[in-house]
Formats: structure tokens, sequence, C-alpha cells
């Protein structure tokens, strides 16, 4: 049986984790405040960790993990795991780690395709500071004869995070930037690659996303239709660009088409939700 060590427990292990209730024995989940971990559910054995210190209880937790999906975001100074962390997983029983980065470290490709053998162009210190974690992890994978597999996920959507929802609450807004694609991932698909890649033992960088990368506005346009509301107007970026955090203002200045052939060719992953409509789709009739 397998413990898992979720380092930063978020949306995509909460949904792992509710899908595959047989697949660990045990499932330890960090968060950087008490209200943050009181909310995590039940069953996961919650503990603090504010990337600054290791805790004895979670020092005695991870001695002990078989498996590491780590999601923590990296700071100035490196990955706060391996920091603070390092030298307990080294000495530790630890079999296999799960990095959920973005796919945002390979900039910006004018609207054409890339795959895990294009070079990064980060382009900013935060994007920067993803791909130092992500050399970090391998390094300590190498150290430690474990794979690693760095997860590049496209922008992720699902159960309570939708177009839908979006809709409903009368928060969407259909940007218009002439010539703009992003690609998404259904949370669902997700996990489903989270479990390939621990079957597998996959050691290396991954591409998680579907099949189409898509202008931002079509999935609030395709979310109307099913609701039967009308389409939100469009808003040129450089309107909406005006109150943008300069986070989203570096996602936007992105603009490529991501394959996700090794996904699919290598993991063998069958995709639940190829794109966004069907993904919607099943959304939408769920309810969710």
């Amino acid at each position: 049986m397998t413990t898992l060590a979720a380092l930063g427990f978020g949306y995509c292990v909460h949904h792992l984790v509710a899908g595959e209730p047989a697949a660990f024995s045990r499932v330890v989940g960090t968060a950087r405040t008490a209200e943050r971990l009181a909310a995590l559910p039940a069953g996961v054995e919650p503990v603090l960790f504010d990337g600054e210190s290791l805790s004895a209880a979670l020092a005695d937790a991870l001695a002990g993990t078989d498996l590491i999906i780590a999601s923590a975001p990296p700071d100035a100074r490196g990955d706060p795991i391996l920091r603070c962390a390092g030298k307990v997983l080294e000495a530790g029983q630890l079999r296999q780690v799960v990095y959920l980065t973005t796919l945002g470290v390979y900039g910006d490709h004018g609207g054409g395709w890339v795959d895990e053998a294009t070079p990064p162009r980060a382009g900013s210190p935060r994007l920067e500071r993803r791909l130092a974690a992500e050399h970090e992890w391998f390094a300590f994978g190498q150290k430690r004869g474990i794979p690693v597999s760095v997860l590049r996920l496209a922008g992720i959507y699902g159960p309570g995070r939708n177009a839908l929802e979006q809709l409903r609450a009368g928060e969407a807004r259909r940007i218009d930037k002439p010539g703009q694609v992003f690609n998404r991932i259904h949370v669902a698909d997700i996990a489903r690659t989270i479990c390939a890649v621990v079957d597998r033992r996959f050691d290396g960088i991954l591409n998680v996303t579907d099949d189409l990368p898509a202008p931002p506005g079509d999935p609030i346009a395709y979310a109307a239709g099913l609701l039967g509301l009308p389409v939100p107007p469009a808003i040129p970026f450089d309107e909406a660009a005006r109150d943008m955090s300069p986070m989203a203002l570096t996602f936007w200045a992105a603009n490529k088409r991501v394959a996700n052939h090794r996904l699919k060719s290598e993991l063998g992953v069958s995709l639940a939700y190829p794109t966004y409509r069907e993904g919607l789709k099943a959304l939408y009739d769920s309810g969710a």
C-alpha cells in the first residue's frame, strides 16, 4: 500500500484522492494556514507547512512517505520542500515524485506548436523560478535514484471551476485578443495522468493538456449556449488589460499551441475530455 504526501494539497490532488479512494493507504496533506488545513477532506491527515520550516510532525510523515505530489510554488530561494525537507526525503522510503507545474514555462511562440523538446522561454522571474524548481527536483531524483515526473499543466477546469460557473455568477468576461489561443485540461484528466505516471514510474517532462488549443472566448460562448444565455460581449484585450495583475499580463503575453503526443503515445493516457466541449457538456449534464 502507498503513503501519499501532497505538499500543497489543492484542487488537483483533491480530485485524485476523491476519484481513487483505494489507491493510497494513507494521505498526508499540507497547507500554509490553519484555515486551509481545516478545509481538507475527511481522511486526509492535515499538517501545517509554511514553506519556511519543517515541523516534527511533517518530518515524521515524510520519513514514511512513498509518493510525493508537490505543487508548493518556489520562491527566490528555490523549492521550499527541498530546502526544508530534502535531507529527510533523502533518508526516507520515498519511491517517486510528481511535480505539478505550468505550461507557462514555454513562453511565447506566436501561436506556434511546442512540445516537451521545445526549449523553455520563461520570460518572467516567476516562471524562471518554476524552471529552476524543475531542475532541483530532477537533480534530487537522480541523487536519490527515483523517478521524477514533471507535469506541465494547461489551464485547469472542472467541477466548481469552469465557464458555466462564471456565467451563472455573472463573472464571465469574453476577452478578445486576435490570434490568441490557450490550452486547457479537465481536472479528471490530470488525475488520470497522475495515475499513469505513478503506474509506469515515468521519469521526465510531460505536457498535460487536451487536444484543442482555442481562443479564450470560445469556452465561454459554448457554455453560454449550453445554459441558454446570451454570449457576453467581447472586451478588447487592451481595455481588459488595464485592471489585470502582473501575473495575468504575463499569462496573456504567451501565445502557443501545446502538443500532447507524449501524454497519449508514451503514457497511453486516453483523455476523458479531449476538448473543452466534452468537458463542459459533461459538467452541464451533471449540474457541476
